[in-house]
Parts: C-alpha cells; structure tokens; sequence
C-alpha cells in the first residue's frame, strides 16, 4: 500500500472514530497569542477552538478576578463576532474591558441569578456556534457542567472562557479541582512596567499556565492587553535586559 493511500485510510478511520464518539470530525483551530515563547507551550501553537479554558485571579485579585477578567478579555477580542458575557454579578467595568480590545459594541451581556443559570447560558451560546467567544463568570466549575460545556464547544467549534470568581478567598482551593478544561491560567498583578522617565508603565502581570492538555506548564511575566487584545512579553529587570522571561515545567 502507498504513502497517500495508508494516509487516507488513517484519515478516513479518524473521522469514523469522531463520528462513533460523537465529537465533530472538524480540524482543531488555534487562536495564537502572536508571542513565541506562549504559543510554543500551547498544543496548536494558540488557544484551541472547540474548547473550554479557565481563568482565575492570583494573588490580591483572587476575589476580584480583574486581571483574569482582562486577559479573558483580550483573547475574545480578538476573535470575530460578537461575544455573550454571561455573569451573576453586574460589576464588570466596562470601559477596561474596552482598554483591552473589546469594544461594548461586541459585547452581549446576559445576566443570572446564579451560577446554574451562567452555565446554561453558557452552553446555549457555545451550542449556537454564532459567537466568537463565550465568556461566563462562575464561583464553582463541577466535572459534569464543565464536560456539557466542553462537547458544546467542541461540535459547533466555539471558543468557551471561564473566568472563575470567588466570593471569598479560602473558596481558592476549589481551583485545584478537575475539570474538563484544555488550560487553566492564573493572572496575577505585578507592578507596571519600568519607565525611564516618571510616570506609570504598562500594566503588567504574571500569567501562570497550571494545566493545560497535552503540553507544558509555564510562567511569563506579561505587558497587560493593549487596545487590540495583543500581550507581550516584558523586561523584568530595571535595565531591561531579560525580555522573554518564562519558566516552563512538565504537565499531565
């Protein structure tokens, strides 16, 4: 049997493989960050279509979630279409939120009145399939919701963000749980970017990648979302020699 002949039948036993299983046959599609040294710890080389990703605020932001909030953020705005926001608690800024790309005139807000009614408007919005992105708010994530959420994306090809919020800080621990997330990020605050002349820098953060399938787990040290959606890495020392500064480690 040729090269091209056994590349069809593998291909063809593939797509009858997604069928049995119920998944779509679609070919998997990144979202790319536009920064090497993310992409290349990111399966794809970016944030994978037809998925669901977590985000959480570290540190002082861990009841707040601003940060995570803005990077989510940044990466629906830089998708096409609009986006559905679904929250219980109606205390998003919005102006930021436009600071980081995303501009109020993409933005769907669909408010509930607990978590039960972010995740099936949530999954309505990732069933539809017509939306860039779908955002949700949530205090907890449980297996079983986060699995309905990810088959939801995974058939319509819709990306799914999860910006996790606690009411209190001790409710962190419930982040170390299992879900059926593809990443799972941490943003924490981190003081602003160094200026050789008075005046406040760039926002930055430290963007720590604690799960992510099939790939590796690392820490950057971020310039915060700029109008566009777009991050970058920035120098961490006072003369700004170190530009690209990462710390990767093996994930399961």
């Amino acid at each position: 049997m040729s090269y091209a002949r056994s590349s069809r039948v593998i291909d063809d036993l593939r797509e009858s493989i997604a069928h049995l299983e119920g998944g779509s046959a679609h070919k998997a599609v990144t979202l790319p960050f536009g920064v090497r040294q993310i992409d290349d710890h990111l399966p794809g080389g970016g944030i994978a279509l037809g998925a669901i990703h977590e985000f959480a605020g570290g540190g002082a932001g861990t009841v707040d979630g601003a940060a995570a909030a803005l990077f989510a953020a940044g990466i629906a705005a830089r998708s096409k279409g609009k986006i559905l926001w679904c929250l219980t608690r109606p205390d998003l800024f919005a102006p930021a939120v436009s600071q980081a790309g995303l501009h109020p005139d993409r933005v769907i807000y669909c408010e509930g009145n607990k978590d039960e009614d972010v995740l099936a408007s949530m999954e309505e919005g990732l069933s539809f399939g017509g939306f860039g992105a779908v955002v949700g708010e949530l205090v907890r994530l449980p297996m079983t919701a986060s699995r309905r959420l990810h088959l939801a994306a995974e058939k319509t090809g819709s990306l799914g963000l999860v910006v996790r919020r606690w009411r209190r800080q001790n409710e962190a621990s419930d982040y170390g749980s299992p879900t059926a997330s593809t990443t799972r990020w941490r943003i924490s605050v981190l003081p602003s970017e160094h200026l050789p002349v008075a005046g406040v820098g760039r926002a930055r953060w430290l963007a720590e990648l604690i799960r992510v399938k099939a790939g590796e787990c690392a820490e950057f040290e971020l310039g915060a979302c700029d109008a566009e959606g777009r991050i970058c890495l920035l120098p961490v020392s006072v003369d700004g020699s170190n530009t690209s500064t990462w710390r990767g480690s093996r994930a399961g």
